[in-house]
Order: C-alpha cells, then sequence, then structure tokens
C-alpha cells in the first residue's frame, strides 16, 4: 500500500476530511486519550463545558445512547478535535502551511472549521450542543427517516422524490450527494419508505432505510435552521487563511460571514460532498486524510475519484502509517 502514496516530483498538497454523524462507535478514541495528554485535554475540556459525562457515552456507554442525536454529535467533534490534536503535536512540518483546504460531511464542517481556526473549541462545542438539541425538537416535530440510494444516477432519484412528492403530498429529497453513486434521500416516514421501493424497482444497487433518528438536511428541519440561526448571528467567525469547502455550495470560504451564512444553510439543505471532494483536487488538493472514527470518507473518496491518495487517522497504528509517508 505505502508504494502506492509515493509522489514523484511533485509537492505534497493536503486536504483534511472530516466525518459526521454516522461514524461513531463505543470506545472511539480512547487508545488516543490514554496515550496522549493533548487528547486527554480536550475530552476534559468538553467535560466542564457540557452538563453530561462525555467521556461515559464515548468509552463506556451504549451503542444506543450513542445514536441519539443530543450525544452524537458532540461525541464525534469531540473524538474529531482530540485525533486532529494529536496529529498536530505530531506532525513532521509546520501543519497551517502545509493544509491546502479543508471540510467536512454535515457535521464534520465543525471540525474542519476548528482546523481552520475559523472558532474556537469552546464556541463550536456550545452550537453543536445547540444544533443537536434542535434537530432532535424538529424530529420530534416533523418526524421521518433517512434512506441510502445505491447505484442510480442524479436525475432518477430526484425524479423519484418528486413523483413519491406529488402522489403523496409529502416531503421525501436527496439530502446528501455523497458520490456519483451514493445519494441520500430524507423526509417524511412513508414518503421515504415509498421512495425507497421505487428505486428498488428502477434497478438500484441497494436502497436501504438508514438508522438515524430523523429526516436531516431535508426541509422538515426549516424549525431547527430557523432557531440555530438565531445563535449563530451572535458569534464573530473568523476570516481564515485554509479555506474551508462547505457542504451546501462546495465553494473555497475564506470569509468568516461567508462561512456563517453556509453553516445555517446546511441544516436544511443538501450535503454537496461529491462536489466538495472534487473541488478540493481542482485546488491542488493531491493527498487527503481523513480525521475521526470509521473510514466513511475514505470509502466515499475512492468512489468520487480512484487515483486520489487518501489516508486516515483514528488509532495508533492509523497515524503511524500517515506519519510514515508524510516524512517519506
Amino acid at each position: 500500500m505505502q508504494e502506492n502514496l509515493k509522489f514523484v516530483d511533485r509537492e505534497i498538497k493536503i486536504g483534511l476530511i472530516f466525518p459526521g454523524q454516522g461514524s461513531q462507535y463505543v470506545g472511539m478514541g480512547k487508545e488516543f486519550f490514554d496515550k496522549y495528554d493533548v487528547a486527554r485535554e480536550v475530552f476534559h475540556q468538553a467535560d466542564n463545558l457540557l452538563d453530561f459525562d462525555l467521556k461515559k457515552y464515548v468509552f463506556e456507554g451504549s451503542e444506543e445512547d450513542l445514536r441519539k442525536t443530543e450525544i452524537t454529535q458532540p461525541a464525534i467533534f469531540v473524538t474529531c478535535v482530540s485525533f486532529l490534536k494529536v496529529f498536530m503535536h505530531q506532525c513532521p512540518f509546520d501543519f497551517s502551511n502545509k493544509i491546502t483546504a479543508v471540510a467536512g460531511h454535515s457535521l464534520g464542517e465543525y471540525s474542519a472549521l476548528f482546523a481552520a481556526n475559523v472558532l474556537d473549541f469552546s464556541t463550536i462545542l456550545k452550537l453543536i450542543n445547540q444544533r443537536g438539541k434542535f434537530i432532535q425538537q424538529a424530529s420530534l416535530e416533523n418526524p421521518g427517516k433517512m434512506a441510502a440510494i445505491i447505484g442510480l444516477k442524479k436525475e432518477i432519484v430526484e425524479e423519484i422524490c418528486r413523483k413519491v412528492e406529488k402522489e403523496m403530498n409529502l416531503t421525501v429529497e436527496p439530502v446528501n450527494f455523497n458520490s456519483p453513486q451514493q445519494i441520500v434521500i430524507a423526509g417524511n416516514s412513508d414518503a421515504c419508505e415509498r421512495a425507497v421501493k421505487l428505486a428498488q424497482n428502477e434497478g438500484a444497487k441497494r436502497a436501504i432505510l438508514l438508522n438515524v433518528s430523523g429526516p436531516f438536511h431535508s426541509k422538515l428541519m426549516f424549525s431547527a435552521a430557523e432557531k440555530f440561526s438565531r445563535e449563530v448571528e451572535k458569534i464573530e467567525f473568523k476570516n481564515t487563511k485554509i479555506p474551508v469547502v462547505m457542504n451546501c455550495d462546495a465553494e473555497l470560504n475564506f470569509e468568516g460571514e461567508d462561512i456563517k451564512k453556509a453553516l445555517i444553510k446546511q441544516i436544511n439543505n443538501p450535503v454537496m460532498w461529491g462536489k466538495s471532494i472534487l473541488k478540493m483536487i481542482d485546488c491542488g488538493v493531491n493527498l487527503f486524510i481523513e480525521i475521526g472514527p470509521g473510514k466513511v470518507l475514505t470509502g466515499l473518496l475512492r468512489r468520487i475519484n480512484k487515483e486520489t491518495k487518501v489516508l486516515n487517522i483514528e488509532n495508533q497504528s492509523t497515524l503511524e502509517k500517515t506519519l510514515q509517508v508524510l516524512k517519506g
């Protein structure tokens, strides 16, 4: 594998990517927590800011508890930041000068904002805590589901959703354009289930309902976006030298005010992940590093562009492999 990661006669330009909800698992980050002071400090700081014991949920809790939005969201963010801190501490170069761009999938966008120094840790954690509660409330007000459609073109999935909305007078829409072959839809439960059946009839390789607690990124999240916007407007977002490719527009964002608007829009608008990765490649990124639990984004990236090199950091062995490549 390492031979495939060698670069000949060209500078390595790194893009950092951070996963979102769905990547969590009990015990994530425990290895770094036990080994590195910088990782422990992140979790201790989080516990001082939150009204619950995050470490207990992440290291000792149940999968069911960890799937609750108000717990999942801070858990993933704090874990990703602890991984990032360890990487920065062990990095063989000046971190800020080697990162070409950053991005995060949905919730992962907040880890990207931390990496780009747009907001500090405590501000982001408080925002995520509020975001999780607002999304949970919106999910109770407008219950719904999400489903992954694999193997159908974007136009077919969009047409299926339009057809179901017209037939049932309910909401269902594409909300995550993850790769050319994977699109996630969300909406009212009955509409989502109907769309899954139609996708199967159209010959989708897979069309399956996801185990999530609400119809994230759909129009049904409007109330959450409205409440969240009032909280975000109180905060000053810094400009950044490291561009953040935001989910809702898949463009390079440097200005704090532009990033703020995009962050609000993200809650009830689609995640343009495939386009975000292509934008990072267009601006020179030739090595992606996924920082966070699991390898969901690594798998998606290989479906978006098979030629692009990608590493991940989620434990000591993956950290050592990544550092070895960078030092080489």
